[in-house]
């Protein structure tokens, strides 16, 4: 049986620097969280959850958790998420929902790297089917986002978790377990964080969507 791999958007933050929580930016008509969504869901992720926190969120069809911690920075969203995956996994049976197959991984995003592509998640996506357990997105070698991470390490990624450190201790402690994919030519990493960050994201974003007019 062919397992799912889950889709995680952390969204939960304030955008101090940038003014306003980051789900609700828009930008290209969808606000960061519903684009994180299409970009979970394009690349091949179900279910997705969206971890929230700063800002309410309401989005159809998609399962949403609050983080009350979610001041304490992105390791408690991680950890979150990764938990109600456990317990939704849990409550379904290990046959999943309606007889899906179960969910073996999950794939965790950041709302606020609106530029990454779909493509990024299907290979990493493929990585994970191929038997990578740990699977980080790399931009010019360099490892960034998304990540995706095999069920039987959630417990120890939310043991590590903690302050804005995400995934990343884990990574470090175990980098015999991380496969790195190239993803520079499908999108890019880039984060906002702050006016001058959306501005330039806004307008890559415009110029991308001219070209593919």
């Amino acid at each position: 049986m062919t397992v799912r791999v889950a889709g995680i958007l952390l969204a939960a933050g304030e955008g101090s620097r940038l003014g306003q929580p980051k789900a609700l930016v828009e930008l290209g008509g969808q606000t960061l969280a519903e684009r994180g969504v299409t970009l979970l869901r394009q690349g091949g992720a179900d279910p997705v959850l969206v971890v929230t926190g700063a800002a309410p969120l309401s989005m159809a069809t998609v399962h949403t958790v609050y983080n009350p911690d979610w001041r304490t920075g992105m390791g408690s969203s991680l950890a979150a998420g990764l938990r109600a995956l456990e317990l939704a996994s849990d409550d379904d049976g290990a046959a999943g929902p309606a007889g899906q197959p179960p969910v073996g991984a999950a794939v965790v995003a950041l709302a606020d790297q609106p530029l990454v592509g779909a493509e990024a998640v299907r290979r990493l996506i493929a990585a994970y089917r191929d038997g990578a357990s740990v699977v980080v997105a790399a931009y010019d070698g360099k490892p960034r986002n998304p990540v995706v991470i095999a069920r039987e390490h959630w417990a120890s990624v939310r043991e590590l978790a903690t302050g804005d450190t995400g995934a990343r201790p884990f990574l470090r402690a175990h980098p015999e377990l991380v496969t790195l994919i190239e993803c520079g030519d499908t999108g890019s990493p880039d984060d906002v964080d702050t006016p001058e960050d959306l501005a330039r994201v806004r307008g890559v974003s415009g110029t991308r969507s001219g070209e593919n007019s």
